[in-house]
């Protein structure tokens, strides 16, 4: 065929369109030389023909439509509280672990970064460039992405992922079967997550933990006896599901997923908050929280020893002694 005049000699990065374009030139112009039919045989063009074949090429890149030559990457804009990494860093991580530029707003702007954080969830609030108001961050600002060309704002931190997952190429290779497995995983981790955070703040978020210890104390005994290891077990046997695949290093298919980099999270915040626990568990459930903790940070390495990485501090995961396993 004639695209076969393309194979080596040429650069690798020319779209398709431009190959087929070029061979539309060359049967358009030079028919005379290659004959009527188009096969195998009459694609060894003469090398006076074939010395043409870079002209054909440059016509062709020149003709292509500016819509394609002129698409960009779409601007991020991360919304969301500073100096923490809580909800926000399940959304980061997404951003990181494909190398994936994007704005930390409160972050990076320390005069009025978070007065813009704070503007999208005010109560008079009623929607910003087309889009409903948003009731908590984390969110997503999305140049371009919305309406008539306006931005597009998301919330909610499992919708951001899902968002992302799609965008950054975070939800398999397996086809429609596998975004919603990760999905269902993501969504089982941010509900660890949740069960976390009520170990500090389990009557009220607006209360101090001092306030709340005594229920503290009972929610954090709960959690460690009986809800870590329960989700525990479930990833560890989802890691097992996919051995044949990842060998426990990932929980879906054969790359990282928004589900491997959310589970981590979780795990890496359990790790801060209760260490002794954390600790005592490691030999139970050594695919999870050796094989895959430790294969996940590997590729996240760059970012963790970066300073967008945050310190965990008064966010979801909060370290108290008196929380953790005492024996």
């Amino acid at each position: 065929m004639i695209r076969n005049l393309f194979h080596s000699s040429q650069p690798q990065t020319l779209s398709s369109s431009v190959t087929n374009r070029a061979s539309l030139l060359i049967r358009h112009h030079l028919k005379p030389a290659l004959g009527e039919s188009i096969g195998p045989k009459s694609s060894q063009l003469r090398p006076s023909t074939a010395y043409t074949t870079r002209t054909y090429l440059k016509m062709a890149t020149q003709q292509e439509p500016a819509s394609k030559k002129q698409r960009t990457q779409p601007t991020y804009e991360l919304l969301y509280h500073p100096q923490i990494p809580g909800r926000g860093e399940f959304i980061r991580l997404a951003f990181e672990a494909k190398g994936v530029s994007y704005t930390d707003i409160a972050n990076e702007d320390s005069e009025n970064g978070y007065s813009k954080v704070q503007d999208i969830c005010i109560s008079d609030n009623l929607g910003k460039e087309g889009n409903p108001p948003v009731f908590s961050p984390p969110a997503l600002r999305i140049s371009g992405a919305g309406e008539d060309g306006n931005a597009l704002i998301i919330s909610q931190t499992p919708n951001c992922l899902i968002y992302l997952g799609d965008k950054l190429g975070l939800v398999g290779n397996g086809g429609e079967q596998e975004k919603f497995w990760v999905q269902q995983l993501a969504l089982t981790a941010l509900d660890l997550n949740n069960e976390v955070h009520d170990t500090h703040h389990p009557v009220g978020v607006s209360l101090y933990y001092e306030d709340q210890k005594e229920e503290s104390l009972r929610k954090a005994k709960d959690v460690r006896e009986n809800r870590l290891p329960k989700f525990f077990s479930y990833f560890t046997r989802t890691l097992k599901w996919n051995a044949e695949k990842a060998k426990h290093r990932y929980l879906v298919g054969e790359n990282l997923t928004y589900a491997d980099t959310t589970v981590w999270q979780v795990l890496d915040g359990l790790y801060f908050a209760f260490p002794k626990e954390m600790e005592a568990r490691q030999k139970e459930f050594p695919e999870l929280l050796d094989t895959f903790y430790n294969s996940v940070k590997e590729e996240l390495k760059t970012y963790l020893e970066s300073n967008r990485r945050l310190s965990y501090s008064q966010g979801v995961f909060r370290y108290y002694p008196e929380l953790d396993r005492q024996s």
